[in-house]
């Protein structure tokens, strides 16, 4: 019985899979032959794939415009890209030469909107979702786009207060479009029973009564719905996603100017080579769904807009390790120690336990072995030990027994006897970034890696580019303050 981590993977899933290949012993990611990328860069090093993006957002197009068609749906599809997933220039750039919208989460994210305008990545006409808490700040500054003329910023009410900062601050001759948050029920396993964020569902149909119907300066335009823990086929998802829309119904009815509902709360992405989610099903069911319940109070049927941040981007990120040494620590405990640290990379993983992806980029002819991922910072937290689909690790042995009885030179180069095991956690791309803060000062002072990207030119060819080196013990001293 052969026992190599290439049997392994043949033996437990079906493999090669969509973006994942493997091709003279060294593992691909969409078509990018990983060795040489980090030949070229070294290790550790965060990697995004941009074409990646676009794939996702044409993917998520066509189902809902095959869905509208089949079920015969009256309304229209708008896609929304979250910018809290990743507010890098490169990330959000791309995603809008695919004719999408944006939604945002801070004061800050509408500076982003002003440049993209003043650089003509966007108009005046894209829509912009404005959700979260609003600080003043925040609720200024979407005023003020609203006053220079964007006509589809739609302010999405987190509480009765910020209405009232609209009313004193926005100057528009147009009426202008708001939305109402809805505080949803969480899941019976979470910490507390309803939302933080939104306004009470007992409450929304007495604030529109008494604040927007028949108010000539602003018209409520969308209901807005967020579920924490996505889309997925679940008793909880239909239970709430039926609330809201009869929620929107009986608005409806009251409310003739409005005509949107948003299902925030985006789509799962592939955390494991056993993933299986048929998207189809789900686009189709939440179609069918919102014309049913709509036919059934006889309304009109709402324009659908989606909010995704980690379907957008999470599958184009990979993050590569190398393994710097093995550890016998007793009997049955072997650790692989990598380059860097899971914490300050991949904080998903330690902040609440995610898992990502994970394959070794070369040895897959090696026999294979179950072992302990450590990072290299002094938190006994700082590990990985085990994988989406089953509570443990197996990778490819870093040495196998055959290479130490290598002894000529020639041997050794053919058997890549010096080169060390590489590790990639994949469709990293969403919020590890964002959550961890790139650059800065990291636990334990372990830098923030290079980051490389990579795309299409003109011509169709891939080619990488180095958008950050690795941080720099000069950058921490000078925020420390220990250089001037």
């Amino acid at each position: 019985m052969s026992n190599t981590y290439h049997d392994l993977v043949n033996q437990t899933f079906d493999f090669p899979q969509e973006g994942f290949v493997v091709k003279d012993n060294y593992l691909q990611f969409n078509g990018v032959d990983l060795k040489k990328i980090i030949d070229k860069y070294g290790t550790p090093l965060k990697m995004t794939f941009l074409p990646k993006i676009g794939m996702q957002i044409n993917k998520a197009k066509k189902m809902f415009a095959d869905a509208i068609k089949k079920q015969k749906y009256g309304g229209e599809y708008f896609y929304c890209y979250c910018t809290k997933s990743s507010h890098f220039s490169f990330i959000v750039e791309e995603t809008v030469k695919h004719n999408v919208h944006l939604e945002t989460s801070f004061a800050y994210d509408l500076e982003i909107i002003r440049n993209l305008y003043q650089r003509k990545k966007i108009n005046k006409d894209t829509y912009v979702i404005c959700n979260g808490f609003k600080t003043k700040a925040y609720t200024r500054n979407i005023a003020q786009l609203i006053n220079a003329g964007f006509t589809n910023v739609i302010p999405v009410l987190d509480n009765k207060n910020e209405f009232e900062e609209y009313k004193k601050s926005i100057r528009s001759k147009n009426p202008v479009k708001v939305g109402i948050r809805i505080a949803a029920e969480e899941e019976p396993s979470f910490d507390f029973y309803t939302s933080r964020l939104g306004i009470r569902t007992r409450d929304v149909l007495e604030f529109y009564v008494d604040k927007l119907k028949g108010n000539d300066r602003f018209q409520l335009k969308m209901l807005h719905f967020f579920m924490n823990k996505g889309i997925k086929d679940d008793i909880y998802y239909w239970s709430e996603l039926n609330k809201v829309l009869n929620l929107y119904c009986q608005l409806k009815k009251i409310a003739p100017e409005l005509d949107s509902l948003n299902i925030g709360g985006g789509f799962p992405i592939k955390h494991s080579l056993a993933f299986d989610y048929d998207y189809n099903y789900m686009v189709n069911e939440i179609v069918a769904t919102i014309k049913k319940v709509c036919k059934a109070n006889k309304v009109d049927v709402p324009n659908i807009y989606t909010e995704f941040g980690s379907f957008t981007v999470g599958e184009s990120g990979a993050v590569i390790y190398s393994v710097l040494d093995e550890k016998m620590q007793n009997d049955r405990e072997i650790w692989y120690m990598i380059d860097s640290s899971f914490i300050t990379t991949l904080p998903d993983t330690w902040g609440i336990g995610e898992k990502f992806l994970m394959l070794p980029v070369n040895k897959w002819d090696e026999e294979y072995q179950e072992v302990h991922l450590g990072g290299l910072t002094c938190d006994s937290h700082d590990f990985y030990t085990s994988e989406e689909h089953i509570n443990a690790v197996f990778l490819p042995k870093s040495k196998s027994p055959s290479q130490y009885d290598m002894r000529t030179a020639k041997a050794k180069a053919i058997a890549n006897v010096d080169e060390p095991l590489y590790i990639g956690f994949f469709h990293t791309g969403a919020y590890q970034d964002q959550l961890a803060g790139y650059g800065g000062i990291k636990h334990c002072m372990i830098p923030s890696p290079k980051h490389v990207v990579v795309e299409y030119d003109k011509s169709g060819k891939l080619i990488d580019w180095l958008y950050a080196k690795e941080q720099t013990y000069q950058s921490m001293l000078k925020i420390l303050g220990y250089i001037k």
